[in-house]
């Protein structure tokens, strides 16, 4: 995805680009955004720890309005902002401070995924890596013909990496295009996990009525508190008690995902059967062969969850493992490795697209997905039905 250095200057009001898409700053709950919009689709991305806070239809309907992306039931600051004297009886003192003082929506877990090590801690090292903890700074943005297009990075001092991503949304289509990349700074090889934390949230998200599909090889399933997983079919399979478990719909039982892939992409979709929109991220299948379908029904009590929180994350990439010092030990698991290395002074890239479509009411859900003729085409279980999603682009 190249970039012309000639894109307009920032800030120009979309109503001068006409049927063009076209970037601006606003605000964001309260925060500063970087915010894609085109006559159908807006989308909104946070330089506090680079969040993807917004990913709606624009319409006067506030059920195709919807943004199905998780905004805390609090209000949230730029993590790296947060100061433990300040923000420490708002947002917590432990593992997830930062993480927790700025959650919104999408981001990046890396170079580790979920929990820090005790050492690690004590250094001001937390949950989920180094990117969620510092800004990201604006590189380019502005117009390429028709697409609206944001470049942003940021660089992780203490763990010395950098990362850079690029969003692409183009006029006349409801696709987000991205490129991602993550440049290892150090002269060693080493270690590390990329995972995409994407956290959906109310009202959205609801219990027993909102939905997820995807290219799923199988469930992974932990047996009691320890390491042991047994596999499982998906999406339905019968519990220890025989009764039958469907693993699509949301329940606030988190589980493990295989994606199957024996294609060049995986694939997972999200809807609501009260809403008529339909949200579904595209990936590489050779960095993300790892789904946590991460949930969350109100039992966290601490600060600042409060019994409060109602959240669901398809978290997609290269682990699954909390730690990377634990996913290293662990090496692999179901014949899969659970983390990934990059070379020294290397940069690694990879390609994603994140998209809406409108869906009917009473729809069943997403049995295939595939890319064919410049659409995304969707095929409903049970009736077979295809809708199309105009995908024009070549990534």
């Amino acid at each position: 995805m190249g970039m012309s250095r000639s894109l307009l200057v920032l800030g120009l009001p979309a109503m001068l680009f006409g049927q063009a898409a076209s970037f601006h700053e606003d605000r964001l709950h309260g925060r500063r955004a970087f915010v894609l919009e085109n006559d159908q689709m807006r989308v909104s991305t946070l330089p506090g720890g680079g969040f993807i806070g917004e990913i709606r239809f624009k319409s006067s309907d506030p059920k195709k309005s919807v943004n199905p992306m998780r905004i805390p039931h609090y209000p949230t600051i730029d993590p790296f902002t947060y100061d433990i004297a300040k923000h420490g009886d708002l947002y917590g003192a432990g593992i997830q401070r930062r993480l927790m003082s700025g959650y919104m929506g999408h981001f990046l877990c890396f170079p580790h995924f979920a929990a820090s090590s005790p050492a690690e801690f004590s250094q001001d090292y937390e949950q989920h890596g180094e990117a969620i903890a510092v800004e990201w700074k604006l590189n380019e943005a502005g117009r390429h013909g028709n697409d609206a297009i944001l470049r942003y990075s940021a660089d992780l001092p203490m763990t010395r990496y950098r990362v850079e991503r690029a969003i692409t949304l183009p006029a006349g289509e409801t696709v987000a295009y991205v490129e991602e990349s993550v440049e290892n700074m150090m002269p060693v090889d080493r270690p590390m996990q990329w995972v995409q934390h994407v956290t959906f949230g109310p009202p959205f998200l609801e219990l027993n009525k909102t939905y997820a599909d995807g290219s799923v090889e199988q469930a992974v399933l932990r047996e009691g508190r320890g390491t042991t997983r047994a596999a499982a079919s998906w999406p339905q399979f019968k519990d220890a008690s025989g009764n039958t478990v469907d693993l699509r719909v949301f329940s606030g039982h988190s589980n493990t995902w295989v994606m199957d892939r024996s294609g060049p992409r995986v694939w997972f979709t999200l809807y609501n059967e009260d809403y008529p929109v339909l949200i579904g991220y595209i990936l590489e299948s050779a960095p993300n062969p790892w789904v946590f379908d991460w949930q969350e029904n109100q039992t966290v009590t601490e600060k600042p969850w409060d019994g409060k929180v109602i959240a669901r994350a398809i978290c997609i990439g290269d682990s699954t493992v909390s730690g990377l010092r634990n996913a290293v030990e662990r090496g692999r698991e179901m014949g899969l490795p659970v983390y990934s290395w990059i070379e020294a002074r290397h940069r690694r890239t990879q390609h994603y697209v994140f998209f809406l479509t409108e869906i009917p009411l009473g729809y069943k859900g997403v049995a295939r997905l595939r890319m064919e003729n410049g659409h995304i085409l969707l095929t409903e279980r049970q009736t077979g039905k295809t809708i199309a999603v105009k995908s024009a682009r070549e990534w």
